[in-house]
């Protein structure tokens, strides 16, 4: 058990089995904590109209017929997916490669912002999370089917989350005493990751990594099962020791991640450090993995920040969405 640090974690369900989500919520808590297992399964279907703005994959248009062909279009035009709706995941690899693909372009299309942005990164989530259901035999049919320019992220982000399921736990009888709140901003979390690594030289995209797997990037508010706390969870202790303000501010709390990494020989060591953070050597690749993604493309951070909080409990799979909170 980790002496400072102590996460959270969740999973979502997919077409015929439940399934951890790569990248899996708090995989700190698996070791440390005790975490949640797999749910029930929940239908998926085609995926709603791309967006406009990035380079969707081509496919080959019907012949004709000769009456069509003398014919006046007609514009037909589609309205845009709900964008805060949950995306549904064609789990085929085929599919998932052109999902895929329409994703991570959509998340490196700088006109992606918003909502929309949000949506794509969910669907970066979902999709990766079959891959890894099936990843003995799906991951190769699905890397050699996504393009050269995105290939490399997707298969980083495929083995950090397939790294995570490697930490197990007990499933909890209830949903936990959590309130979802909207993430800070990209750009201002970008900026919190920098000054850490400034002033701490601790790697900006370690910061974000972390960020990402203990609290969905400060998505999540509330206790951990062993008592840990903020967007980086932090132990009360270990908060006193090393962290200035609020732990539950994602400044503060970055900042603070950032001194007790550098304390336990970052950057230097890096592996020595995380493990500090997190006594799972499964969780140190999966932080290191998601970490390598932002450290070769900062525009992977765009993806990460729109993954949404899955949580199961004996019951089933909760999607816990901006605004929930334990009644």
């Amino acid at each position: 058990m980790r002496s400072g640090m102590c996460g959270v974690r969740t999973i979502v369900s997919g077409e015929v089995k439940a399934r951890i989500l790569g990248a899996a919520l708090g995989a700190a808590m698996l070791v440390s904590c005790g975490g949640v297992a797999v749910a029930p399964a929940t239908e998926s279907v085609r995926p709603a109209a791309p967006s406009v703005r990035y380079t969707p994959i081509p496919t080959e248009a019907p012949s004709p017929t000769p009456s069509a062909a003398n014919a006046t279009p007609i514009p037909s035009p589609t309205a845009p997916p709900d964008w805060n709706a949950a995306p549904n995941i064609i789990e085929e690899p085929k599919a998932l490669a052109q999902q895929l693909t329409q994703a991570e372009r959509a998340i490196r299309d700088p006109n992606v912002t918003g909502a929309e942005l949000t949506y794509w990164g969910h669907v970066e989530q979902l999709a990766v999370s079959a891959i890894n259901d099936n990843y003995a035999t799906w991951k190769d049919q699905v890397l050699v089917l996504v393009p050269e320019d995105v290939r490399k992220a997707v298969a980083g982000t495929i083995e950090a989350g397939h790294a995570l399921r490697n930490l197990k736990g007990p499933t909890p009888k209830t949903l936990p005493d959590w309130q979802i709140l909207a993430p800070a901003p990209i750009d201002d979390l970008l900026r919190f990751y920098k000054e850490g690594e400034q002033k701490f030289g601790v790697p900006w995209y370690y910061l974000a990594s972390i960020n990402l797997i203990e609290t969905r990037m400060g998505r999540i508010r509330g206790v951990s099962y062993a008592g840990a706390q903020g967007p980086m969870q932090f132990m009360p202790a270990t908060w006193a020791a090393y962290g200035t303000g609020d732990v539950n501010d994602p400044h503060d709390a970055i900042l603070g991640a950032a001194k007790y990494l550098k304390a336990n020989g970052a950057p230097a060591d890096m592996q020595k450090a995380l493990y500090a953070y997190n006594h799972s050597q499964a969780y140190v690749d999966a932080i290191a993995g998601y970490a390598l993604v932002m450290k070769d493309d900062a525009n992977a951070l765009r993806g990460y920040h729109g993954w949404q909080v899955y949580y199961s409990t004996i019951d089933g799979t909760s999607w816990l969405k901006v605004g929930w909170k334990k009644e």
